[in-house]
């Protein structure tokens, strides 16, 4: 149990020391220049400032202890080695071995995996390679121009974010609503489908031509709900196009592990990349799951993405938990989380292409760590994952950083910006990072009554309504640039981070089963819909599914 761990006594106690000093007096002190230095550090290509966080030595080694106590290094060596520590599933948690060398110590139950990673990867350069090149085409003789990425959760955030953040890679630039971007030149323009509302799939099809598009089928095991139904349902767009069943093979490739519903499909098998149950799907992209990025991106790109992931991985390893980056983070984040008792926190990159970090973000850590039960089953009885939120600055200024600022909770906000533009217009870049920078000191430093009278402001209702409290929490990351390799090492962090924090809490963050009561449930309710059975059900749920029945009946 978390609570009661000695570091987390001392910590309550060390925050009622602390909480009411404000961080403006620490910058304001002569050795400032020491804080930022001592709450700083690099890591793969990463530059991370934390000094403008509520928190002194003391609370860094009290963290650090928290941390030693819940036994955080013995747990990263056991996800490491491959031990099953997603024990509700037995399975192991590591999605680290898909971007390590050929040669690294990577085992599943007493077997390497390597050799397997590596061979996909090999399919995954050729197959890319050769829609790239125009030797791969449609059943007609022409060359792929478009792909349809099928899949949802792990199976769509990542790649999606993956290609739009590095969209600026992919030739041209011309870009869709979906994330996707490239041209014919370089490589063929990438879309994502995960929702099973027919209108992101009817949308995306419109635009496309049956005879140069590739759809790749992204379900592990073939069934899922969504994924199936909008590939069911693409199937037969391309049928009734003129494309002949026997020349579906050329417009399919699937990322599963179901062979005969794959080939039961009519996708060839040959065109199965498979990936493996030690793979969690928020976890995946580093996988087969990742094939949209290599054919959009090239799989040059996709490889430099490995090693920035790589690069992390080892860091994380390695480094001493007292500059250890995913771990900082994730200490801090449990010290806002628990000690603090804040309820959510914001992921505010300063970067147009990394719009969909976010959301990416909000899978990543609520779906690992929105657990209440820790690893034996018993209750957690503290907080865990915060409610994760955000969007792309400069916007969110324009629109939540009002409470952020002044509102009556207290957000943490993570700021992600990269030195240099993917795209550049002459002072664009200057205006952006000033604007991200001008955030964090804003929320650190507030602004007093007395600051306002110095500016001629000396109207108490105005004062009151003009005046900042500050001593709000940030980090700032910066990266040298929006580069597959610096991509690669954020996603680690993150993917480090959360572990990090479901270490701390005792909890598996590698299953997902709140996620499959829903699931369940809404087969028996489909029947219903379409009148091929009754079940019972809460008032409120028949009403409902009654009414829908009417609105079907009518050709909704």
């Amino acid at each position: 149990m978390p609570t009661d761990l000695p570091a987390w006594q001392r910590l309550q106690q060390h925050y009622q020391a602390i909480r009411d000093q404000r961080m403006r007096d620490w910058f304001a002190a002569p050795d400032a220049g020491e804080r930022v230095d001592r709450f700083s550090l690099e890591a793969a290509g990463l530059f991370l400032d934390y000094s403008k966080n509520r928190i002194v030595p003391e609370t860094m080694d009290l963290l650090v202890q928290l941390a030693e106590e819940a036994k955080v290094p013995a747990r990263r060596d056991a996800m490491f080695a491959g031990a099953h520590i997603n024990a509700t599933e037995d399975r192991a948690a590591l999605h680290m071995a898909l971007r390590a060398a050929p040669d690294a110590p990577f085992q599943v139950d007493g077997k390497s995996v390597m050799p397997a990673v590596h061979d996909v990867l090999s399919r995954m350069r050729d197959f890319s390679q050769r829609v790239r090149s125009g030797q791969w085409t449609g059943h007609g003789g022409k060359t792929i121009t478009d792909v349809v990425n099928l899949g949802i959760g792990g199976s769509d955030l990542g790649p999606r974010m993956v290609c739009r953040a590095l969209a600026h890679l992919a030739g041209d630039g011309r870009g869709d609503s979906s994330g996707g971007s490239g041209s014919a030149a370089s490589g063929p323009r990438v879309h994502f489908v995960s929702n099973v509302d027919g209108t992101e799939l009817a949308e995306t099809l419109a635009r496309l031509d049956p005879e140069r598009t590739l759809v790749i089928v992204c379900s592990k095991t073939f069934t899922t709900l969504e994924t199936m139904a909008n590939a069911n349902s693409t199937r037969q767009w391309f049928i009734e196009r003129g494309v002949p069943e026997s020349g579906l093979a050329r417009h399919f490739v699937a990322v599963s592990t179901n062979l005969e519903a794959v080939r039961a499909f009519g996708i060839d098998p040959a065109n199965m990349f498979e990936f493996w149950d030690w793979i969690g799907g928020r976890f995946s992209l580093w996988s087969s799951v990742g094939l949209s990025i290599t054919l959009a991106l090239g799989f040059e790109a996709f490889a430099e993405l490995l090693a920035g992931g790589r690069e992390m991985d080892e860091h994380f390893r390695t480094a001493p938990l007292a500059r250890n980056m995913p771990v900082i983070l994730g200490l801090l984040g449990v010290w806002y989380r628990n000690v603090f008792g804040l309820p959510t926190s914001c992921m505010a990159p300063y970067s147009t292409s990394l719009e969909l970090f976010p959301a990416f973000l909000q899978q990543l850590e609520m779906e690992s760590n929105g657990k209440s039960v820790q690893r034996d089953g018993r209750p957690v009885r503290v907080d865990t994952a915060p409610v994760v939120w955000g969007t792309a600055g400069t916007n969110g200024q324009h629109a939540y950083f009002q409470l952020i600022h002044q509102g009556s909770q207290i957000v943490p906000v993570d700021f992600v910006a990269p030195l240099s533009a993917p795209r550049t217009l002459p002072g664009h870049h200057a205006k952006l990072l000033a604007n991200c920078f001008a955030q964090a000191e804003a929320l650190m430093r507030g602004r007093t009554e007395e600051e306002l009278r110095a500016a001629g402001i000396v109207e108490p209702e105005r004062i009151a309504h003009m005046r900042f409290a500050g001593n709000r929490p940030s980090n700032m990351l910066l990266i040298d640039g929006i580069t597959p390799r610096a991509l690669g090492a954020l996603i680690a962090l993150y993917e480090h981070r959360t572990f990090v924090m479901g270490a701390i809490w005792n909890i598996n963050s590698f299953d997902q089963w709140g996620v499959e009561l829903g699931k369940l449930l809404a087969r028996p309710i489909e029947a219903e819909l379409n009148g091929r059975a009754e079940g019972p059900h809460d008032p409120s749920t028949s009403a409902l599914i009654a009414r829908a029945r009417g609105a079907l009946a009518r050709g909704g």
